[in-house]
């Protein structure tokens, strides 16, 4: 089995390239890599666009990658929450766009480009603008719309603890979109805050399964957003 542990969060980031489609783990603050946000941020790479489940809060994490100018595109369910500060006047001026979808065509379009399946059809926004110039189909007397599979050249997410083959475990519901992220990426890049060595965690217990996993990065001690936007503090 190959060792996925790497020792520095930008050498884990390091190929991430411009233009490069990024999952970012994570619902909230609950589950956000914000260190592998920030060593991205510090890597340069621009013209990203991001799939995630928000738009980020204050101007950490995800939201400091938008304001750095970084995503030129945003996939997402929630792009505006009470502490959203930064892509709203980026997407009024047009320098951010916006892809929304519901939170759970979202999460099924990220499992449906994991599982390798194409399309699917919903009755998640039928009748409202999110369906305009979407495919329809009436079946058995019910309308559905055509939404497609998601998939991405990397996935950033948090775990609680891996391994050095890469199998994960969160912490509660901290795993969120992660593991389908992980499933619909090619270059699934985790920060954990415990790496341990193989056959330490119960094979009963493993969330995600190594073969899903590139890179695993250990982050000791990582930061909440919450304490961040509380304090204030602006990355870089």
């Amino acid at each position: 089995m190959i060792n996925k542990r790497i020792e520095t969060t930008g050498e884990a980031v390091a190929d991430i390239f411009d233009g490069a489609i990024v999952m970012v783990g994570g619902f909230g603050e609950a589950g956000s890599p914000i260190e592998l946000i920030h060593a991205l941020i510090d890597h340069g790479a621009n013209d990203l666009t991001v799939v995630n489940n928000n738009t980020g809060s204050g101007e950490v994490g995800l939201a400091a990658l938008i304001k750095a100018g970084r995503v030129s595109k945003m996939i997402c369910s929630y792009p505006r929450t009470a502490n959203s500060t930064v892509f709203p006047e980026l997407y009024r001026s047009g320098r951010t766009a916006l892809e929304l979808v519901p939170q759970g065509t979202l999460a099924e379009r990220i499992r449906a480009g994991g599982a390798g399946i194409p399309a699917f059809y919903t009755p998640t926004s039928v009748g409202t603008p999110l369906a305009d110039g979407k495919e329809q189909r009436t079946i058995e007397g019910r309308s559905y719309v055509l939404e497609y599979g998601l998939t991405a050249d990397f996935a950033l997410i948090k775990c609680r603890a891996a391994d050095h083959h890469g199998n994960l475990v969160y912490n509660k519901t901290a795993r969120n979109f992660s593991p389908i992220m992980a499933m619909a990426a090619k270059t699934t890049i985790v920060q954990a805050a415990d790496v341990v060595a193989p056959g330490e965690i119960d094979p009963e217990c493993v969330v995600t399964p190594g073969i899903f996993v590139s890179l695993v990065v250990a982050v000791d001690e990582p930061a909440h957003e919450s304490e961040l936007v509380a304090r204030g503090v602006s990355y870089p």
